[in-house]
């Protein structure tokens, strides 16, 4: 392990909101083992919390807890790390944070240092550092699955493969177009290796079109509500988020603009939006409404299409997106007599609930199919997928384009083998890493 490069020490409290039962501050840098024997007292060994008791530089009590010493490279950054663990209160807190303020040798950690400190020691790799990001940002469980599979080197390993063979291939293009004349360099060894770059935008096509699957597990499923006015899309929505999000009114366009809820269903991140009543005769507002509504159809990844049951014009879902199901509802006002009985995938009430399950049940169902990666590698942020398209596209270039002379072919494998190496953080990473990890909160 080298060195590290960075030569100042930071802290910052890297636990959950105040108070808290316990506050972790966390330290990384050459000057930890010091500070932790200033406030503590004592000299302090690695790898053995013990129970201290916490004071200033004048000698004052702040608090006692345990402090415990990571010895580099040994540790989360590779650096000397350290923890105190305080009581949770905002006073405690405050008056550590003061008093690590006044070492001159210490300063304030920024969002996503201690991270950004291990992937330039060499601990993790910014792939690792992302799945991290997005591990601390889980609100479900898939979520949370999701970002600890992309968290086991997989995706390096294979963007590091992916990289490897460009470079291997433009090796022998640039051999056989540099020594072709030489008689240790068999002609027509470039052959072989645009084959192979044929083979490798394949892969590469594939792995990219399964993007779509992570952005649901990490965006949410997105479900638009659409139907005439009054269908019952707002007390639809109501209904599932358990709770008035939306304006409930007998007149028609009530719902102008869309709105939208966030729901955790069965470990999924799912989003509903209601959107604007649909109808013929409307104002410019309303028909401002209505255009967001069709647009939101057309983002959506599910249409839900009410359609009042108890109406004398019972529309259909023709308008819809391919994607949908039909929703009839106010079940409940329903007599046994029914003269016009749409057909339509399930039936509900938010009154008594009727239905609301199955409904439910059917979006589940959808959500969990389009998330479905099948155990297989799909990119896992738009970073990821804009540098691969950016890399598949010089591939196509390079490997179809034979009128571009095999100098400017060449140039494009090269342009694909930084796109891949900028993803792993190989080469060219200063202009991504602040906003990657502009994404971490202090202390991580």
């Amino acid at each position: 392990m080298t060195a590290s490069p960075f030569s100042d020490t930071i802290y910052a409290h890297s636990s959950g909101a105040l108070p808290s039962g316990v506050a972790v501050i966390r330290l990384s840098g050459p000057d930890v083992r010091a500070v932790l024997k200033g406030v503590t007292g004592t000299d302090v060994a690695p790898r053995k919390m013990r129970h201290t008791r916490f004071r200033s530089q004048d000698g004052e009590l702040i608090d006692s807890g345990l402090v415990v010493y990571f010895a580099a490279p040994a540790s989360f950054t590779g650096e000397d790390c350290g923890e105190l663990h305080l009581h949770g209160g905002r006073a405690v807190v405050a008056a550590m944070l003061a008093e690590l303020a006044r070492w001159t040798n210490l300063r304030a950690a920024e969002a996503g240092e201690f991270t950004r400190r291990a992937l330039a020691n060499g601990k993790v790799d910014l792939l690792h550092a992302e799945a991290l990001a997005d591990l601390i940002d889980a609100e479900t469980e898939a979520q949370r699955r999701f970002a600890l599979d992309n968290a086991d080197g997989r995706h390096s390993a294979l963007y590091v493969g992916w990289r490897e063979r460009i470079l291997r291939a433009r090796a022998l293009i640039e051999a056989e177009l540099d020594f072709s004349d030489e008689g240790d360099v068999a002609g027509g060894v470039a052959a072989g290796a645009w084959a192979d770059i044929r083979l490798l935008a394949d892969e590469v096509e594939r792995h990219l079109a399964g993007y779509h699957q992570a952005e649901i597990i990490r965006e949410g499923f997105r479900v638009a509500i659409l139907g005439a006015p009054n269908a019952g899309k707002s007390s639809l929505l109501n209904a599932l988020a358990r709770r008035d999000v939306a304006i409930v009114s007998e007149e028609p366009g009530t719902t102008r603009d869309v709105v939208q809820v966030e729901l955790d269903l069965r470990g999924l991140k799912v989003v509903f939006s209601d959107t604007a009543g649909l109808r013929e005769e409307a104002g410019t507002v309303e028909r401002e409404g209505m255009r967001r509504a069709l647009a939101a159809a057309r983002d959506a990844d599910l249409v839900l299409w009410l359609s009042d049951l108890t109406g004398t014009g019972i529309d259909t879902a023709r308008e819809a997106a391919p994607k949908h199901l039909h929703v009839g509802t106010k079940l409940d006002r329903l007599g046994n007599e029914r003269s016009v009985r749409p057909s339509t995938d399930v039936d509900i009430s938010v009154v008594n609930g009727a239905g609301l399950d199955t409904l439910l049940g059917l979006i589940q169902g959808a959500a969990a199919g389009a998330a479905n990666h099948g155990g297989q590698l799909v990119p896992f942020t738009a970073r990821h997928r804009d540098e691969l398209a950016r890399g598949l596209a010089a591939l196509r270039e390079a490997e179809t384009n034979d009128g571009l002379g095999t100098e400017l072919r060449a140039e494009e494998l090269r342009i694909a083998s930084g796109a891949f190496g900028r993803i792993t953080g190989v080469i060219d990473v200063e202009d991504v890493l602040g906003a990657v990890f502009s994404r971490f909160c202090i202390g991580k």
